[in-house]
């Protein structure tokens, strides 16, 4: 590969895959940051503006930080709290418990009977000792959390003075949301709000965590509001100055677009539910936001869903994969948003071009509990929703005797109950799976060009290891095409796009061989990519193809 189509793999191809994209980013950095930094107006147009904070914060707390919060805060969820001396404490010490266990056969206080019970303190004095401990608390808490909030700056300012390849990205990012913001302004004055981009969401908002741990705010509102530009500023201490323009970026510039943009979270943070537009919600947003709008606007929120159902207005999916969608069925809404979501996905999707004559084997098998058991179901009951006759709302089981099984249920909960609880085996017989696609082509009487051109196979195993044959896949696929060829259909037979839910460093397919391709992920664009690829499936053609778009010729190596 040339360095050129080297940054562009670092990009990424649509797949959802933020962590991959982190990942190339940092080592992007370390050994090529000029490159990283130069080319982020370029990225901006693949992707979110936040992925540059994102960026910045993980240069500077560490690229496992993101795990580690998310372990941290699982363990606070679980009721798992860190030894004294760390943030938070039990809910119960010896000193403060107000309660003892009483199981069968015991009594209060010390022994049987409540013997030597000590003298209850009155009501007063507990309230009274209660709320000091809360005062203490509270207290400490505060003066901890300023501390962290010193230490954080001071690293960040030290990194920024001693690391000129982290004050060069630093800069570029400012200098991007900055020149993003200023013109956003200007459209809000001229009315031209419908060009007004993102960059007020993504900014950081003041005394955020992106903003302790980067300071990117405050050279975000420098450039917004320079010295040279503003006379008011003359003469003025530093420290002071960036105060007031830090102040000016929040009051003039991140609240009157933000507002513009009708996120949700300014209404959200107003208390101003009877005027939070639903209609432009992200599906994200949706996602997170929706049990909120049911405890705090239900009518209205109500009344938006039934307008959906109806189609008098539409609910965004855009950003939701498949099975973060049904992941949402058991949502404190009943799962409204997920059936309008994952119908709007599947006629989005419709329109781009369907994928017209596939078919999905969906392992269900016990080894995929978790993420990749939810992603298998989605994604092949979302092939089985986009397939064309006679192949629609159908799926074949992953087992050493496969079988076509039609899909059953009137909505989204019903039809992934009824996925999740079909025939499974602990492999599958790839050549069984061919020989049913022909059986049915052939009973059917169906035209070459109704035949199944792909069958996808969602697994968490290798190739080699999900087939039950012994004789290795170019001599199942010499006797698979030489089959299709006695019954008429030897130019149409399908190929197979084993796609592998487990994270895995292995390959279990290598490029070259004939009729099957390998991936790795779980997201609807990586479908569509495979619907523009006439013919042959090859890996290589098929990276090559995604990354010839024009935007990717704007990305250059500069280091």
């Amino acid at each position: 590969y040339n360095r050129e189509d080297n940054l562009s793999y670092i990009r990424g191809t649509g797949k959802s895959d933020k962590e991959g994209f982190y990942t190339a980013a940092l080592w992007l950095h370390g050994c090529h940051p000029k490159t990283l930094a130069c080319n982020l107006d370029s990225l901006s147009n693949f992707g979110y503006l936040k992925d540059f904070p994102e960026i910045l914060y993980r240069i500077l707390k560490g690229f496992e930080i993101r795990r580690i919060q998310k372990s941290e805060w699982m363990q606070r969820k679980n009721g798992v709290h860190k030894p004294s001396g760390g943030r938070g404490r039990a809910p119960f010490s010896v000193e403060t418990s107000r309660f003892s266990y009483r199981g069968r056969g015991m009594g209060r206080g010390k022994g049987r009977g409540g013997r030597n019970k000590k003298p209850a303190a009155t009501r007063e004095l507990r309230i009274a000792n209660a709320e000091r401990r809360n005062q203490a608390e509270k207290a400490k808490a505060s003066l901890d959390r300023k501390m962290e909030k010193i230490s954080m700056g001071k690293k960040a300012f030290t990194r920024y003075s001693h690391d000129p390849d982290y004050r060069f990205l630093h800069e570029r990012v400012s200098d991007l949301f900055a020149n993003y913001l200023r013109r956003d302004l200007e459209f809000l004055t001229s009315g031209e709000t419908n060009k007004i981009s993102l960059a007020a969401k993504w900014c950081p908002s003041l005394d955020s965590s992106f903003d302790k741990a980067t300071l990117l705010c405050e050279s975000i509102a420098k450039k917004v509001f320079p010295r040279e530009s503003f006379p008011e500023y003359d003469g003025v201490e530093e420290a002071h100055y960036a105060y007031r323009v830090r102040d000016r970026l929040r009051k003039e510039v991140l609240v009157p677009l933000r507002k513009n943009l009708q996120l949700p979270e300014v209404y959200m943070g107003a208390r101003d539910w009877g005027s939070l537009p639903y209609n432009r919600v992200a599906s994200v947003a949706m996602k997170s936001y929706k049990e909120i709008f049911l405890n705090h606007d239900a009518e209205r929120f109500q009344k938006y869903l039934d307008d959906a159902k109806s189609g008098k207005t539409k609910l965004a999916a855009g950003a939701v994969l498949p099975h973060e969608i049904i992941g949402e069925l058991d949502g404190g809404d009943g799962g409204q948003v997920a059936e309008l979501q994952w119908k709007r996905m599947v006629d989005d999707l419709k329109k781009k071009g369907s994928l017209t004559n596939c078919i999905a084997i969906s392992d269900v098998s016990g080894s995929m509990a978790g993420t990749p058991m939810e992603v298998s179901v989605a994604l092949g009951l979302l092939v089985s929703e986009l397939s064309e006759e006679p192949w629609r709302g159908k799926l074949i089981t992953f087992s050493e005797n496969p079988e076509l099984q039609s899909v059953e249920g009137d909505d989204l909960r019903s039809k992934t109950e009824f996925v999740r609880t079909i025939r499974w085996g602990m492999n599958t017989d790839f050549q069984k799976v061919f020989d049913l696609i022909l059986r049915v082509a052939v009973e059917g009487r169906l035209k070459a060009e109704e035949m199944i051109k792909r069958v996808f196979a969602f697994s968490d195993m290798e190739f080699d290891q999900a087939s039950v044959s012994s004789h290795g896949w170019e001599t199942d696929y010499q006797a698979i095409a030489r089959k299709y060829r006695e019954k008429g259909y030897g130019d149409v037979v399908p190929e197979i796009v084993f796609w592998n839910l487990r994270d895995s460093r292995s390959t279990p397919v290598l490029g070259n061989q004939k009729g099957v391709a390998l991936v790795s992920g779980f997201s609807k664009n990586l479908i569509k990519m495979f619907l523009d690829n006439d013919g042959e499936i090859d890996p290589m053609k098929i990276m090559e193809a995604v990354i010839s778009g024009a935007e990717y010729s704007k990305l250059v190596v500069i280091d």
